[in-house]
């Protein structure tokens, strides 16, 4: 990962929009800082589309949609998307899978939720896990601590019951279907622009601090992780391009200063 400073002022001169993670990424501690609060508008104001993308639930999502100056927010990693009509005030949430599928899944996905909490000692769900329509959540790291060896057999269940599953920052995360957060990125900018985001990759940037980024990682041709992505490094395949100084959403902001200013 080379510095961010080395990012060169040609490449960043074509940038339309930033694709973000949330947790760790834009947040520190679980909140969002004014600084990162700050770097959004400061995207906003300078003409990119900002559009975070998340492991986090719709129903935990909705608030920040509805009053974050961006132009959508994906959630459940790619499942659902949340649009905000400023006339009307709403928060309008579209699917990748229909519903019927969505209710069968999501039936499953208890059962197997039960299965984890009684074979593997010490695990438990997600405090947000209430707001999950697509996929289910089990907490490692934000209010509940697993060993790795504990995450391994929980991603091992999960697996064997044809899940697809990562790891966030706090989270293990596992739905059923092929949707990521690199396949809600390429729906979310179709569905709002009718463009194809693998034919202007060039333009685009993605910023996480994860293991459940490096797909994005791998995918984008500009990519930066905050510097706490150091945590993960070991356990990425694909590393971002650039690194930030700074940790979470002070790192952030250093990306946002780059692309925001008038000399970019």
């Amino acid at each position: 990962m080379k510095p961010l400073s080395a990012w060169p002022q040609s490449a960043r001169a074509n940038i339309v929009g930033v694709f973000t993670d949330i947790d760790d990424t834009l947040t520190t501690e679980g909140a969002i800082t004014g600084d990162a609060l700050q770097a959004l508008h400061d995207l906003k104001a300078a003409g990119l589309m900002v559009i975070p993308i998340t492991g986090r639930p719709v129903g935990w999502s909705i608030p920040f949609a509805s009053t974050w100056p961006v132009n959508a927010m994906v959630a459940e990693n790619g499942a659902v998307a949340l649009l905000h009509n400023p006339q009307t005030k709403q928060v309008h949430k579209i699917y990748q899978q229909d519903l019927t599928t969505r209710t069968r899944n999501f039936q499953e996905m208890q059962r197997i939720a039960k299965r984890v909490l009684q074979e593997i000692p010490g695990t438990v769900m997600a405090q947000d896990s209430p707001g999950r329509e697509t996929d289910i959540a089990f907490d490692h790291s934000e209010f509940h601590h697993l060993s790795q060896e504990q995450i391994q057999q929980v991603l091992k269940l999960l697996k064997e019951e044809g899940m697809t599953a990562t790891v966030s920052s706090i989270h293990i995360n596992a739905w059923f279907g092929d949707h990521n957060k690199w396949h809600g990125a390429q729906w979310i900018l179709k569905e709002l622009t009718g463009r194809d985001l693998t034919k202007e990759l060039d333009q685009w940037i993605y910023v996480g601090d994860s293991t459940n980024d490096q797909v994005m990682f791998e995918h984008f041709t500009h990519s930066v992780g905050v510097a706490n992505i150091r945590r993960f490094e070991k356990a990425l395949k694909h590393l971002p391009e650039y690194i930030a100084q700074q940790e979470r959403g002070a790192g952030f902001s250093e990306v946002a200063s780059l692309l925001s200013s008038p000399y970019r």
